[in-house]
């Protein structure tokens, strides 16, 4: 099937399977591999990625339904060798331990960011409810979050 499909602000259209997942496509098909696979069933969220502004987990989404439509990965988040604040703000807040969960957690957090202003610190755990880490506690994680929506 050709896929059309807008990856990180970037157009491509590709043959590609439709039935192959997501974060496979991404990794295998563009070299992509910012997006980790932690348990293959949508559980961990290490896959997450933005899709249509929505974060999703890439393991559970299908190549054929990405078909139209606008992918952001953690690549995507650089701009011109500037890392987003988001990336900045888990740096300074010591929030990356082994840091194999933090695309998702990031991913999921710029999705908030893109829908919510200013997210109250509910509302930043609700977004990364779905994301698991298992090095460190979610505190750091939550504060660099926090910093990241205020400083916007």
């Amino acid at each position: 099937m050709m896929i059309n499909v807008v990856i990180n602000d970037e157009r491509i259209s590709v043959e590609a399977d439709p039935l192959k997942r997501l974060i496979d496509f991404l990794r295998d098909d563009l070299g992509l591999t910012g997006t980790k696979e932690g348990c293959s069933e949508g559980e961990c969220g290490a896959c997450t990625v933005i899709l249509d502004g929505v974060a999703v987990t890439s393991c559970t989404v299908l190549t054929g339904q990405v078909n139209n439509s606008e992918v952001i990965t953690i690549e995507g988040l650089e701009k011109s060798g500037e890392l987003d604040i988001l990336q900045t703000k888990f740096i300074e807040h010591g929030a990356v331990q082994c840091g194999f969960c933090t695309p998702g957690f990031i991913m999921s957090a710029k999705a908030l960011m893109m829908k919510k202003k200013n997210p109250t610190l509910s509302e930043i755990k609700t977004a990364i409810e779905g994301n698991l880490c298992r090095c460190t506690g979610f505190v750091k994680i939550v504060e660099a979050i926090d910093a990241a929506c205020k400083e916007v």
